[in-house]
């Protein structure tokens, strides 16, 4: 089941919509300015790099403004939106914009101003310098905790997150909650830190996929060419993750449902729960943990699941081998079914029953006294070897560190 949202505080207002369209690529890739070190009002010491010139803020801007904003920006320099320190300013009703960047750059084009009419606080410019930096820190009524890092143009309002860069563009989301959310990149790297949204969807074309801390809703991620995805805990009704040539690792999936696939790429999960599926045409599948319903195949790849808690689970290695590894409490009927049957002498499955058919060997029996109908686990390689073993929780532990 979904997991409802929840606010991060009172007079927080849940992020609503925010679009983002790319222009063109304008200087380095917002990934190395996600790291640049950003001031707020508080002064301008500088940063000073070892292979460059000191950094400073060069500018600032106070803004009084009307709960219920909202922010456009257009830039072609990398864009940081915080929000607004509640005890500082407790009335929420300022807006600080600083730039930041090194002596001599070209930011006096900046162009930031409130529209009390529109309610909306405006940040344009088309010639800054793009190895600059912008700093925004709205307060929470303008939305909860955002962190948006790219090159381009950037709309801040209240229904949903929608966020499209191109080039090598970089976008960091943090912390926000929201109804619906889209990002959409190119080369540049997505980064999802505790994330709440009823929708959300990412795509790239080439750039990586990073979710950290707990991203909850309905999610799905599609990444093409050779990018990555590496998430630390997914949570909600329903997952989809797909990557082509790229790695797709988790190390944490609560879902009631998900769908996992990858055309070349290794799956690698660490403990997974709900009824999971997983497809790899070349790339191997590895599960550390699984609980519940778990369907895996690979046309190439080798499959190696640990089973913790058991409902149905399948597992199929057209030209591979797949390596079972069950609790060994585990209440299970077995099918396994190879060109070859490799069961280890610890593990005692009953009414044992072993059949050769089409240069292949068929294995079937009842571990722990378990029912034919209610859990099983069918294990089919045709081409290679289906191994079967007891493994116990901690020895699953140790194995994952």
């Amino acid at each position: 089941m979904f997991v409802p949202c929840s606010g991060w505080g009172l007079g927080c207002l849940r992020l609503c919509l925010l679009r983002v369209w790319a222009s063109e690529v304008a200087g380095r890739c917002a990934c190395g300015a996600c790291q640049a070190r950003l001031y707020g009002s508080g002064g301008s010491q500088p940063d000073v790099s070892r292979s460059g010139p000191a950094r400073r803020t060069l500018k600032e801007w106070a803004l009084l403004v009307s709960p219920f904003g909202r922010l456009r920006t257009r830039l072609p320099c990398s864009l940081a939106v915080r929000p607004l320190d509640p005890l500082t300013y407790p009335d929420g009703d300022r807006v600080l914009v600083a730039v930041s960047g090194v002596e001599g750059g070209a930011v006096a084009s900046l162009q930031v101003r409130y529209d009390e009419a529109q309610k909306e606080v405006a940040i344009v410019s088309d010639v800054i310098d793009p190895q600059a930096s912008v700093e925004v820190n709205a307060p929470l009524k303008f939305g909860n905790s955002l962190t948006v890092v790219l090159t381009w143009f950037f709309f801040f309002s209240f229904l949903d997150l929608n966020i499209k860069s191109s080039g090598s563009g970089c976008v960091k989301v943090q912390n926000i909650e929201c109804d619906n959310c889209k990002i959409e990149t190119e080369q540049g790297t997505s980064i999802l830190q505790s994330v709440k949204s009823q929708k959300l969807h990412i795509q790239t074309k080439g750039g990586k996929v990073i979710c950290l801390g707990t991203v909850y809703g309905n999610i799905d991620i599609h990444a093409s060419d050779k990018s990555t995805v590496t998430v630390d805990k997914l949570q909600g009704s329903s997952v989809n993750v797909s990557t082509e040539d790229g790695l797709l690792k988790a190390k944490c999936l609560y879902t009631e449902s998900s769908f996992l696939s990858s055309a070349a790429g290794d799956i690698t999960l660490g403990s997974v729960h709900g009824n999971i599926t997983l497809q790899s045409k070349m790339g191997n599948i590895t599960v550390d943990s699984s609980s519940g319903c778990l369907s895996a195949s690979t046309y190439q790849g080798a499959i190696d699941v640990y089973v913790s808690q058991l409902g149905k689970v399948e597992l199929k290695s057209h030209k591979g081998s797949v390596l079972v590894k069950v609790a060994s409490s585990l209440q299970a009927y077995l099918q396994l079914s190879g060109k070859e049957i490799d069961v280890n002498s610890e593990v005692h499955v009953e009414e044992m029953d072993e059949a050769h058919k089409d240069d292949g060997v068929i294995i079937t029996g009842l571990l722990n006294q378990a029912s034919k109908h209610e859990k099983w686990i069918k294990a089919d390689a045709p081409k290679g070897t289906v191994s079967f073993r007891s493994q116990s929780w901690f020895q699953s532990l140790k194995l994952q560190d």
